[in-house]
């Protein structure tokens, strides 16, 4: 059976959203043909587990994995567009928080510090922070500890809790957490913010052929334009979304490639 998954972006608050869509994406692809298509999205599973899945029908992956792995067999869809602070166009950025009640001003006053971050293949939550560090490290260790997380929403309740001290956290989920958990973003001050870079591309397994890949382009269309699913587009900050290929994606292995030439190749 195929698989379905929309688990980038997925806060509690944000779950029946994803659910509408993909039940008119679902039936999208069904008008077209297309037979096996899963009712459901798949939530047991780590999503990193799921990109990896040879089913996957349909999928959002973040981007530097998807640059950085050429095991995963997977083909872009197109980049969404979100209508964030800290996205224009099909692009988005990282915002680096500490405690409000922090005495840090920028990011130079974080060495030392402990920084968390939700995943070590992370764009936003590490690579772009790495790409802001490294100019500051000189080569050498710049923070006391890095904490590995698991998400950009428990690398906040770290900060939150005093088990860490700043982060990199993706523009668009901290938008959800503002507008869903608001007494978290209010603990927060943002220190700085990194290069923008392409936003998570949505993706299909290599396996699927022109006629499935034409089906996905055009069910996703249907309901990014379908006044009906307009709610559930604004929970998600999604605005629309345009075509892309895998060569976006380079980019961000020269941020890798130029923290590595600054004697910075790992976050710490």
């Amino acid at each position: 059976m195929k698989v379905a998954s929309l688990g980038m972006y997925d806060h509690p608050a944000q779950q029946a959203a994803n659910d509408r869509l993909w039940v008119g994406m679902a039936r999208g692809l069904r008008a077209q043909g297309q037979a096996d298509v899963p009712d459901t999205l798949d939530r047991d599973r780590p999503v990193q587990a799921i990109w990896r899945d040879p089913d996957l029908l349909f999928g959002q992956i973040c981007g530097y994995p998807y640059a950085r792995e050429p095991a995963l067999e997977l083909q872009v869809l197109a980049l969404p567009i979100y209508d964030a602070p800290g996205c224009i166009g099909d692009t988005h950025r990282s915002v680096i928080v500490a405690r409000r009640d922090d005495d840090v001003g920028t990011l130079s006053d974080c060495r030392g510090r402990r920084a968390a971050i939700n995943d070590r293949g992370s764009n936003s939550g590490m690579n772009l922070f790495r790409a802001l560090v490294a100019p500051l490290a000189g080569g050498t260790t710049f923070f006391g500890e890095v904490v590995e997380t698991g998400a950009h929403r428990d690398s906040m309740r770290a900060i939150v809790a005093h088990r860490a001290d700043i982060a990199a956290i993706d523009a668009v989920t901290y938008a959800a957490l503002d507008r869903f958990e608001p007494e978290l973003t209010r603990s927060m001050k943002i220190v700085a913010q990194s290069p923008s870079s392409p936003t998570l591309p949505f993706v299909t397994g290599r396996a699927s052929d022109a006629r499935t890949v034409d089906a996905l382009k055009s069910a996703l269309a249907g309901v990014l334009a379908d006044p009906a699913f307009a709610d559930a587009r604004a929970t998600l900050f999604l605005a629309g979304a345009t075509e892309a290929t895998a060569n976006r994606f380079t980019p961000l292995l020269q941020l890798q490639r130029d923290a590595a030439a600054a004697g910075y190749p790992d976050l710490r």
